[in-house]
């Protein structure tokens, strides 16, 4: 039996989106409100919080990934250094999962780090 790793060749992103992190947990925490409650969750690597939104698995999307190609819709994110495994705003809960041993993650926090506004 042979088992191959075969890393992403390339990552797309169609589109960024920045904020401050006070301003991003605030929206989080109201969303997460107004569903209703739950745990909202985002990834942290390296000093960034961010979500990944993914394109539907079509058959073009799926033939793209099959290359080694993976479209990210869209990330957003935010600087935050210090690791928490949760923020409490105004009741809400937002959980952060440390992501850090993900390959890909992390050198997707690179690229946004270096993006960055604030």
């Amino acid at each position: 039996m042979e088992i191959v790793y075969e890393p992403w060749k390339k990552v797309i992103i169609r589109e960024l989106v920045e904020y401050k992190f006070e301003d991003w947990i605030q929206q989080i925490a109201f969303a997460t409100k107004t569903s209703g409650g739950g745990i909202a969750t985002v990834n942290w690597a390296k000093g960034v919080v961010f979500s990944v939104a993914i394109f539907p698995p079509t058959e073009a999307v799926t033939e793209e990934n099959m290359k080694g190609i993976l479209y990210l819709s869209s990330v957003t994110f935010a600087i935050k250094e210090k690791f928490e495994k949760q923020v409490v705003y105004e009741g809400a809960t937002i959980s952060l999962i440390d992501v850090g041993a993900n390959e890909t993650f992390n050198k997707l926090s690179d690229v946004l780090r270096a993006r960055t506004k604030y």
